[in-house]
């Protein structure tokens, strides 16, 4: 055995080990979470729940055409897909806001999807129990029938099959050229933006060269799936850079979004709503006003930790604790486990465990 596995693993034993004998581990973490009546209730939520996808709807203001993989395996055992809340999450912002929503695929009809239950909200349930909705996913336009000048802008969601259909897809590049060449929206986040890599402009450039572009980063990819090189024909944020782009990255598993004229684009599922309503924004009209998701809120108090430490995520955290969505924070915690990044796992568990108690 290696030094440096010797470290790792002694690392690990203590970190258990302390883990299990201040908090009983499994137990303890298990209580930072809602109970079951909680996920019971979001799996009910229907369209009419949600004000802001039903009242006070903008007069039409186009199309906009949401693009999905039909890669539903990678690897030799691995099932992949479309990430459901990266299209349902920008779909309700587009449809809030008095656009249409086409849903198109490379093989057309029903596309394969990846639904993660620990990320599912009221909106992402929503969309699953509408019936005209889930009808309209599985039967997505093909992409060769497509004439990109009907919208407005185009927005590729993520998902890990994209990085196998979306790169080398005739109309995917002819799609996302014509559109940014009309001076139209280009839109992309997580994965998707695998459908930029090897586009070619009129001109001879290709579209993300010197442009600012984010997208689920190496360092994302690779604590996920450590063999990822091996699975991918690339890895997303080499190839963007390879290609000429600016790679913005953030935090990871936090929200990164970024705008480079008409290219919008984001790094992760945590940046899907801001990065919609920023394509709203570019469409010229300002987003409605929505209340922000548990999970956003979440992500904010995530994103103060990084930046400013434990007490200031705390006194942010205590001006009103019921917004704060606890699985989140409780993941990140874990996560810095995983990292080795010991005192900051505690920290985040610690502050999970404060909104849970001024809560309950």
């Amino acid at each position: 055995m290696t030094k440096k596995m010797k470290i790792f693993s002694v690392t690990l034993v203590t970190v258990v080990a302390i883990l299990a004998s201040l908090y009983g581990a499994k137990v303890w973490l298990k209580s930072l979470l809602p109970d079951k009546s909680h996920f019971e209730a979001l799996k009910r939520t229907q369209v009419h729940d949600l004000p802001y996808i039903t009242e006070d709807i903008p007069a039409y203001r186009g199309k906009i055409l949401a693009v999905v993989t039909s890669v539903d395996r990678m690897g030799e055992d691995k099932t992949t897909g479309y990430e459901h809340t990266e299209l349902a999450r920008a779909y309700w912002v587009f449809i809030a806001n008095g656009f249409e929503v086409d849903i198109a695929s490379p093989k057309g009809g029903k596309p394969p999807v990846v639904i993660d239950g620990e990320d599912m909200g009221a909106y992402d349930y929503a969309f699953l129990n509408d019936q005209a909705i889930q009808q309209q996913v599985d039967n997505s336009l093909p992409l060769a029938s497509i004439d990109p000048l009907d919208y407005q802008a185009v927005y590729f969601v993520g998902g890990k099959g994209t990085m196998f259909d979306f790169p080398d897809n005739p109309d995917v590049q002819r799609i996302a050229k014509t559109l940014y060449q009309h001076d139209r929206v280009v839109s992309a986040v997580c994965h998707g933006p695998a459908a930029l890599v090897n586009v070619e402009l009129d001109n001879g450039e290709m579209l993300i060269a010197n442009k600012r572009i984010s997208g689920f980063t190496n360092e994302e990819e690779l604590f996920l799936i450590p063999d990822a090189e091996q699975i991918f024909p690339f890895l997303l944020q080499t190839k963007l850079i390879e290609q000429g782009a600016d790679f913005q990255a953030g935090s990871t598993y936090l929200e990164q979004v970024t705008q480079d004229g008409k290219l919008i684009t984001g790094q992760n599922p945590w940046s899907v709503w801001t990065m919609a309503e920023m394509v709203v924004a570019e469409l010229g009209y300002e987003p409605k006003t929505r209340v922000r998701t548990p999970e956003e809120h979440a992500v904010d108090l995530l994103m103060t930790y990084d930046a400013k430490g434990f007490d200031a995520a705390v006194n942010m955290m205590q001006q009103q604790p019921e917004l704060y969505q606890r699985i989140l924070v409780v993941m990140h915690g874990i996560l810095a486990f995983m990292k080795l990044e010991v005192g900051k796992g505690f920290e985040l568990l610690r502050l999970a465990s404060q909104i849970k108690e001024l809560v309950s």
